[in-house]
This record gives C-alpha cells, structure tokens and sequence, in this order.
C-alpha cells in the first residue's frame, strides 16, 4: 500500500521535513495591502510581520481553491494507491472542507480527509504521526484511526497580545476581544469544538505562562511521555528561552520550536506565543 500525505501550510513543517517525510503541501495565501503572497513560498514568517507592521490595511488569508487542490490530487494519484489530507481546523478555515469537497470530484483513488481541530505545528505533528506511517506501508485507513486516537491526547493553548487582530479576522467574537481590551489583561485562549475560545483571562504575560505550565504538568500527570511544541510570532527568542525551561523541567516530553506563519500570524499578531502537545 502506497499512500500519500497532503497538508496545507498551515502545519508550518520546514522544507526539510516536508522532504523528509514525503509530505504534499498547498499553499493558504495572504493578502497585504493588494498583493497576494502563498505562505511558505513567496513570503516567510520574518518577512510578513516586517511588511504588516507599517501597513495600513489589515491583512486578509485565502483558503486554496477547489481547483487547486483537485488539481493536486490528480497529480498525486498517478503514483499512489490512497491519499490522506490534513488540514487546520474546520472552525476556524474553510481548507478542510475544500479538501474535502475536491476528494469528491477526484476518482481512482481512496482520498481521506482529517480534520485536526486546531493549527499550527500541532496540525504540523499530525502530519508527521501520517507520514511516518505511509512510509512503513500503512493504509489510509490504519492511518486516520491512528490519528482520531491521538486527537484525545492533544491541546493547544496560545496567549496573544492583542484579541482585536483575532476579532477583526472574524476568528473570536466582538464581545470576548471587548472583554479582553477593557480589562488589560493577557487572554489564554483554546481550541473548543473546532474554533478558538477564551481558555481563561490573565492580568500579565508571565502569570499566563505559568498557568499554561500547569495544564502541561496535568497533562504529563495523564499521559506521561508527550511529543510538544512552543510557537512564537516573531519573539524567537522568549520561545526558545522558555522550551529550554520547560525541557529541563519535563525530560519526558519532547520539545519542538515552531513559529506562527503569515496565516496564522494575521489573525494572531506579532507577540503571540503558545504550546500544543499530543502523546509520544
């Protein structure tokens, strides 16, 4: 059984592992100020938030058309039995179901799609889980159960700077991102049921990292060795002090330092830093 892994670039994996691993990406775009660039490709994380911080028009993403992703398909097909896309969460983009949508018009080939409920490298290690598995010869089948299994292990938290980037880009209500501005504080937010929500409402950047802490010892507590991963939009270097923390503390849990890309990034802000984990 030969299968291929599609996803898009969203999960964030370097050039590298995408090689790697056999992994197929397609592109989201973003809009800056009436130039389109495909994430990934044309524009890197450092220079988005670079042009973005001058700009004067908010950013807007594009999803991958239908035809874009039959148009994969059909290219992928001609070598592979069967063919498992993973995408970021339906809640919050319409990619999962366009994927979805083109499986429909793609024939020949078994095509499964996996909704991740979340995004970002934590998308980007459901990815990872899919390729390993292809390579050893696993169905599409053997591949998506793998993965729903892992879904129970899985969180994501992220602490942003701003909420009115998230309540702009229609991803958070107007009445939470109000909440947040009033009351200064530093909004842990979550994904629930697909689409990012108020985890809880924090006064300062440290205590809320602390409380992200302390869901991360719960889940070490519960599931014992973790695959995990901090991601930053654009603050490299407070991610990478605080993985170095978190690493001497929880030897049994492997750290990943990822970033939030342009896609995500517009509807984030720079500043934004999170963690996401899932068992080993």
């Amino acid at each position: 059984m030969k299968t291929a892994i599609v996803t898009d670039s969203t999960a964030y994996l370097t050039l590298e592992e995408r090689k790697t691993y056999n992994i197929h990406m397609i592109p989201l775009s973003v809009n800056i100020e009436g130039t389109f660039y495909d994430e990934e490709i044309d524009i890197t994380a450092s220079e988005f938030y670079d042009r973005v911080r001058g700009a004067k028009e908010f950013p807007k993403t594009t999803q991958p058309s239908v035809g874009k992703f039959v148009e994969l398909f059909e290219t992928i097909e001609k070598e592979y039995d069967e063919i498992v896309t993973i995408h970021l969460s339906s809640g919050i983009s319409g990619t999962f179901q366009g994927a979805v949508q083109a499986s429909g018009m793609v024939e020949g080939t078994n095509i499964y799609a996996f909704d991740s409920e979340v995004a970002a490298y934590l998308q980007g290690m459901y990815v990872k889980e899919a390729a390993k598995l292809a390579l050893e010869g696993a169905s599409g089948e053997q591949i998506m159960a793998h993965l729903n299994e892992l879904k129970h292990t899985m969180d994501e938290y992220i602490i942003v700077d701003d909420l009115q980037h998230l309540q702009r880009g229609g991803r958070l209500s107007a009445a939470a991102a109000l909440i947040g501005g009033l009351l200064q504080v530093k909004p842990i937010l979550t994904f629930e049921n697909k689409v990012i929500v108020p985890f809880e409402k924090i006064r300062t950047r440290k205590k809320a990292i602390r409380r992200v802490e302390e869901q991360l010892a719960s889940a070490v507590e519960k599931h014992g060795a973790l695959q995990a991963v901090v991601i930053h939009a654009n603050c490299e270097d407070e991610a990478r002090e605080w993985m170095g923390s978190l690493a001497a503390a929880y030897p049994t849990v492997d750290f990943t330092l990822s970033y939030f890309g342009p896609v995500i990034g517009t509807h984030l802000g720079e500043g934004a830093i999170a963690i996401g984990w899932m068992k080993k």
